[in-house]
């Protein structure tokens, strides 16, 4: 059993570092689309979902789209918060949506 876990650590470890494999430092200009999506919170009751779309083409940006869309907020959490100094206190936050991309 020992000899199975010593060799499932060192596979585990580089099946950790292939998960950072599709990270990027910089966008490929030469052809490529670059999206950022971001939500910002409108009030209490609404959220903008903002999606940006970047068309590279021979180092070139050939044209950026802006989606706004208007969705419904998700409402008010409460969350244990800790200053600089180690205090806690609980604090209202406005929920987040988890973003999920699917590319094809």
């Amino acid at each position: 059993m020992k000899k199975i876990l010593i060799l499932l650590f060192p596979i585990s470890i580089f099946a950790f570092q292939a998960c950072n494999e599709d990270k990027v430092n910089q966008v490929q200009k030469n052809g490529s689309i670059e999206t950022s999506i971001q939500v910002d919170h409108l009030n209490d009751s609404l959220d903008v979902l903002i999606s940006t779309n970047k068309v590279w083409a021979h180092n070139l940006l050939v044209k950026t789209t802006i989606h706004c869309d208007t969705i419904p907020g998700l409402g008010i959490t409460n969350e244990e918060a800790e200053n600089d100094e180690g205090e806690t206190k609980n604090v209202s936050l406005k929920k987040d949506y988890e973003l999920y991309i699917t590319v094809k």
